[in-house]
């Protein structure tokens, strides 16, 4: 059993008590961390740019705590701010922070006040970031570690407060865990300037969220930040030469003296390195002899049992928790325990039919062509469902890549025209049905168009590498869509 804890006393160089601290944005983020700076004896301000039904309830409850709450604002910097707190997605250009800028202001982000908040007794944070697979690998990296013994938690960007969990305290007063796993995104990693983790992975880079960070170059350069000052290891993607990115992040980075660049691979691993060789995940990198010795993890087929092959993506996503958790002293055999006991979360090639020798696959969370290209690799003959906003995305090199796994495809969305443009270029041989219509009936229709496609062999794959918000609330409603209209189709046959 665990409780939320009392709040550490005002931690050195925190001193908050009596400072006008305002937090922008409610959310998962925003109401722990107003929580928390209230408790401290700051006085809180909070703006919110929403003003809907769920912002309402969350400014009542801080309300009762004494906290401001402006609901519909957030442009303006209140008067007499000492610090800004962000949650993320907030971009670095608002009119807030640029207030906040001219005004002499600090701005700190949730996982920045997290990591000032930590008491003494603090558990070390292996800590993971990267275009795709971010969730997977912490999940993955949370089940091994708890396969170890160890009390952990799967926290950050995942969807659970970090300024919650860090404030989190045991029965007998003690910490509540021995080691965190904390999934970071490239907007948390911006506002975290003081963030020094145990051991930190970058899984990989692509473009996305451009137009967040203004370029690539800021987006990895945020991303790299999760090395800066690790302790044991900085874990890299030697994968695939494209993403020898995450390799020079690493090398640019500031670390702990004796930290060391572990890589992971889907090939036979060099030393310093984890890799696969003959269907088993093995250690190169945490064994006495590097050179000469390397160390049965698990067997590929021991991930995520009863979900089908693992795709190579997700080999690499388990390659990469393994060597966080190796870094952190865990034994072999619970990285095998703790795959074993992993199971993926739904939209994430989740096996929804197998009718008539065609496999119906829901990726709904391949939001950006990086995901989906990962996700398209790993079958061979493949109706593809894909469009919905592009987020300034272009789709050649996606296609270009994968043109020669294409059955058919099914293009749904507001920017389905950018995926047809770049199959023209690419793949002109390739069918392709386009759906204009663009609210949420779309989906049976396409998974309709889909069937008529696919051939006995055939995999029909929703990976729209899109985001959903131009037809649905967000993807998890999208791949809700998809595997009823998938059910709906068997259905129909077996009648």
């Amino acid at each position: 059993m665990t409780r939320p804890g009392p709040l550490p006393p005002d931690v050195p160089g925190l001193g908050l008590a009596g400072r006008h601290v305002t937090v922008a944005g409610l959310g998962v983020s925003g109401v722990p961390a107003a929580r928390a700076l209230a408790a401290l004896g700051a006085r809180v301000t909070v703006v919110n740019a929403g003003d809907g039904d769920r912002d309402r309830a969350q400014a009542g409850e801080l309300e009762a705590l004494g906290v401001t709450v402006r609901l519909g604002e957030g442009d303006t910097l209140p008067e007499g701010t000492d610090l800004v707190v962000t949650t993320p997605g907030w971009k670095p250009t608002s009119p807030l922070f640029r207030a906040a800028e001219a005004a002499g202001v600090p701005v700190w982000g949730d996982v920045e006040l997290a990591w000032r908040l930590r008491a003494p007794d603090a558990p070390p944070w292996l800590a993971v970031t990267g275009t795709n697979g971010k969730t997977t690998t912490v999940r993955m990296l949370a089940a091994i570690l708890t396969a170890a013994g160890l009390r952990t938690a799967a926290v950050g960007n995942i969807g659970v407060s970090l300024v919650e969990s860090v404030l989190e305290r045991a029965e007998d007063g003690g910490p509540a865990h021995d080691v965190l796993a904390v999934e970071l995104s490239s907007y948390q990693l911006h506002w975290a300037p003081s963030l020094r983790v145990h051991s930190g992975a970058v899984l990989n880079l692509a473009p996305d969220h451009l137009d967040w960070h203004g370029s690539m170059d800021a987006y990895a350069a945020d991303k790299g930040r999760i090395y800066e000052g690790n302790q044991v290891a900085c874990v890299y993607n030697a994968v695939d030469p494209a993403d020898a990115a995450t390799e020079k992040l690493v090398r640019a980075a500031d670390v702990a003296e004796g930290c060391r660049a572990v890589g992971f691979t889907l090939g036979a691993p060099a030393p310093s390195q984890l890799g696969v060789v003959d269907g088993l995940l093995v250690d190169r990198a945490f064994v006495a002899d590097r050179q000469r010795q390397a160390q049965e993890l698990a067997e590929t087929t021991d991930i995520a049992p009863g979900s089908g092959p693992a795709a190579p993506h997700t080999i690499a996503n388990a390659l990469a928790a393994a060597a966080l958790a190796r870094a952190y002293g865990v034994p072999p055999t619970a990285v095998r325990e703790g795959l074993l006991a992993f199971h993926p979360e739904a939209h994430r090639i989740q096996l929804v039919a197998e009718t008539g020798g065609v496999r119906w696959i829901n990726d709904s969370k391949a939001t950006n062509t990086h995901a989906a290209q990962a996700s398209l690799a790993a079958y061979e003959s493949v109706v593809w469902i894909a469009g919905g906003l592009a987020k300034g995305a272009t789709f050649d090199e996606l296609v270009a890549e994968t043109a020669h796994r294409l059955r058919g495809v099914v293009l749904v969305g507001a920017d389905r025209a950018l995926i047809r443009e770049a199959l023209a270029r690419h793949a002109p041989q390739v069918p392709v049905v386009e759906l204009e219509r663009t609210d949420t009936g779309a989906m049976p229709e396409a998974v309709a168009e889909a069937a008529r496609l696919a051939r006995p062999g055939d995999t029909v794959l929703l990976a729209p590498a899109c985001a959903s918000m131009d037809m649905y609330l967000n993807y998890t409603k999208r791949g809700e869509a998809f595997a009823e209209a998938v059910g709906d189709l068997v259905a129909a046959g077996r009648r």
